[in-house]
């Protein structure tokens, strides 16, 4: 039987994590009146700067990664406090700005937003109006997925709005006059279709080792849901063979599948629209990557020349690969990954 056949996910959720349904609906009601005044800011939705879409499996180190990218200035990003706007995100930026730019801060009058970005999370989530979001709301009005978040690519060009995805992102960046960063796992199987839509844009493909991916995505299942058997996170394409194996099974061939598509999707994608940045490295010399990732927004042209902010953050982060789970051995995940992604990559 299908463990979520009785109960859906939402339902599991424990307590912590479960939508508040008074906020669903004010936040539906106030998009969808919002939705005629954001039009008008689609005038200005020309390709000036680029789109840094990070992509890879499901507690791989994205999160951190875009905490860092955003406290380094170098691009904007969906904030806690835009993604309360997913249906009209371009009067979201411009409330943003209002509520917490420098520039519109007339005699302190507003300065109650918390604009500083801590490198703390949980399951995902960050805490502060500036903080940064996942955005899978706003992702969610232009993908028509159903079962599956997944489409082969003719069906998701055809039935999709690429188009208006595209348009909005670059008038997001507009707004902020800068690069645009932001998670784009919801589409880790379907980067050939993103990837057409710009001429400027950053795939990075966040990429853990999969024996402490496996562990953290298990012990995320645990917090979510109160248990290690309910799926978590979007549902791949693989999902359906998925969905019933053993936890260990169940996990390691998500994460084997997800790196694949990740990998399969960048291939063909110009050396300067690409980034391949093993989680494990990244916590040792984050600097490094700041300069890599600014070289090749700048060989796009889809950021400023002067001035590139001046790399001023962390030196390094405590990377977090130490074994914790009792119920499984370290070896016997890496077994089990081994077997899982052999059939996966030449899928």
């Amino acid at each position: 039987m299908n463990r979520e056949s009785v109960m859906t996910q939402e339902e599991k959720r424990v307590e912590q994590f479960s939508k508040v349904s008074d906020l669903e609906a004010l936040l539906t009601e106030l998009n969808a009146n919002l939705a005629g005044a954001n039009e008008t800011y689609l005038e200005n939705a020309a390709e000036n700067f680029s789109k840094i879409f990070v992509m890879g499996p499901l507690r791989s180190g994205t999160t951190l990664f875009t905490q860092w990218l955003a406290d380094t200035g170098l691009a904007a990003y969906p904030t806690n406090l835009l993604s309360r706007f997913y249906g009209a995100p371009l009067v979201g930026a411009k409330i943003q700005q209002l509520l917490t730019d420098p520039r519109f801060n007339f005699r302190n009058e507003i300065r109650d937003f918390n604009s500083d970005v801590d490198f703390t999370s949980e399951n995902g989530k960050t805490k502060g109006a500036l903080a940064p979001n996942e955005f899978w709301y706003f992702w969610r009005r232009f993908l028509p997925f159903q079962e599956l978040d997944y489409l082969p690519g003719d069906e998701l060009r055809e039935k999709g709005n690429l188009k208006g995805l595209r348009d909005e992102l670059n008038a997001l960046a507009n707004i902020f006059e800068k690069p645009f960063a932001m998670k784009g796992m919801i589409m880790n199987q379907n980067i050939p279709e993103l990837a057409e839509q710009f001429d400027k844009a950053l795939f990075i493909w966040i990429r853990r080792d999969p024996v402490f991916n496996i562990q953290s995505a298990l012990e995320a299942r645990k917090r979510q849901f109160g248990d290690i058997n309910t799926w978590y996170s979007f549902k791949i394409k693989e999902y359906p063979q998925l969905k019933d194996l053993a936890p260990l099974e169940s996990v390691a061939g998500q994460i084997a599948a997800i790196n694949a598509s990740v990998e399969r999707g960048i291939s063909g994608l110009p050396e300067h629209q690409k980034l391949v940045i093993p989680y494990e490295d990244f916590c040792k010399r984050p600097k490094h990557y700041y300069k890599e990732i600014t070289r090749r927004l700048l060989e796009q042209g889809g950021v400023k020349p002067e001035p590139i902010p001046e790399y001023v953050g962390d030196d390094s982060f405590s990377n977090t690969n130490r074994w914790r789970m009792k119920e499984y051995m370290q070896d016997e995940a890496a077994r089990v990954y081994d077997e899982v992604k052999k059939p996966t990559r030449n899928s």
